[in-house]
């Protein structure tokens, strides 16, 4: 115990003496993306508990609160609906904040889905070689030549097609993460690919052959620690990247039911009563929207440099 607690330590006191923190703590825009990330990440993950109001609770609507204004943009507003309310009465942050939640939730989920079987896909690729990789990339060159939206709404037809008609409104979140899951393991299969390529000819490996292990036990016990780093950087780019497919599908009426709003569902509600003036229906989780992945994407692009050492 006190061994793996000096090592932790450790671990953590070389991270705080080298180059990456070093070059965190002296951008501030790594700082505030950063910053901004995790607020919106805590703030999703803990909606239960910020959240003011609980739209599933249907107890708590009341249709006469349906459109209220915000209370510092119209007389008609009421205090405790800061943001305002949509057209059936739910509180627009309360809204806003289950919204991210399931927006945040779809996405982890589906970069950690498609992480899994691209980092698989690539790593058997670049260590088979022949036939098999072949195969692999020719599929992930197919896949590259259509944008990502146009597979997941591919994808989440054909789901929406095969199940019946009573459970899509209970299953939308899992097809949502399936559709956008095989949508991005692309990238992590080539990123993967070409570093388990290099790292195969490299001589520990020469070294594992020599005394007689598996072959995959040399892909996954040590080939596979030395070609992960990328990922870090693809993991981040590809969340906001998910988060906005999410809100794109379910924004065109084929991602999540209105009882189970994200932000991409809040947005097209409001769309739809925009025209009318009730503008802060759509504006609010927009913004919100807008702040979330514009923070993950510029921290990955950050991380993406920092971990660059062509750049240094």
């Amino acid at each position: 115990m006190v061994d793996s607690e000096m090592k932790s330590n450790s671990k953590w006191v070389q991270f705080l003496k080298g180059d990456l923190w070093y070059d965190f703590t002296r951008s501030p825009v790594a700082i505030v993306s950063f910053l901004t990330m995790a607020v919106c990440l805590f703030l999703a993950a803990a909606a239960q508990w910020v959240a003011p109001f609980d739209i599933f609770d249907l107890a708590t609507l009341e249709l006469m609160d349906a459109d209220l204004p915000p209370p510092w943009a119209d007389e008609y507003g009421e205090d405790k609906f800061f943001l305002g309310t949509d057209d059936q009465g739910r509180d627009i942050w309360s809204g806003i904040l289950y919204g991210a939640q399931i927006s945040v939730f779809v996405g982890l989920a589906s970069v950690i889905i498609s992480a899994v079987v691209g980092v698989s896909l690539g790593l058997l690729a670049g260590y088979a070689g022949g036939r098999i990789d072949s195969f692999i990339m020719r599929v992930a060159d197919i896949q590259l030549s259509f944008p990502a939206i146009l597979i997941a709404l591919l994808i989440d037809g054909v789901m929406r097609g095969l199940l019946p008609r009573e459970l899509h409104d209970e299953l939308a979140i899992y097809v949502l993460i399936f559709a956008i899951s095989i949508s991005g393991w692309v990238q992590y299969a080539r990123t993967i690919r070409g570093s388990v390529m290099v790292e195969k000819h490299k001589e520990y490996v020469q070294a594992g052959l020599v005394i007689g292990l598996p072959s995959r036990i040399i892909a996954v016990k040590h080939i596979l620690p030395n070609v992960l780093n990328p990922l870090f950087v693809i993991g981040t780019i590809h969340l906001a990247t998910a988060i906005i497919t999410e809100a794109t599908l379910s924004f065109l009426g084929v991602g999540m039911s209105p009882t189970t709003p994200s932000l991409g569902t809040l947005i097209r509600i409001g769309n739809e009563y925009l025209l009318s003036g009730e503008w802060w229906i759509t504006l609010f989780p927009g913004l919100a929207l807008v702040v979330l992945v514009l923070s993950v994407n510029i921290f990955g692009d950050w991380l993406r440099d920092a971990l660059n050492p062509k750049l240094r």
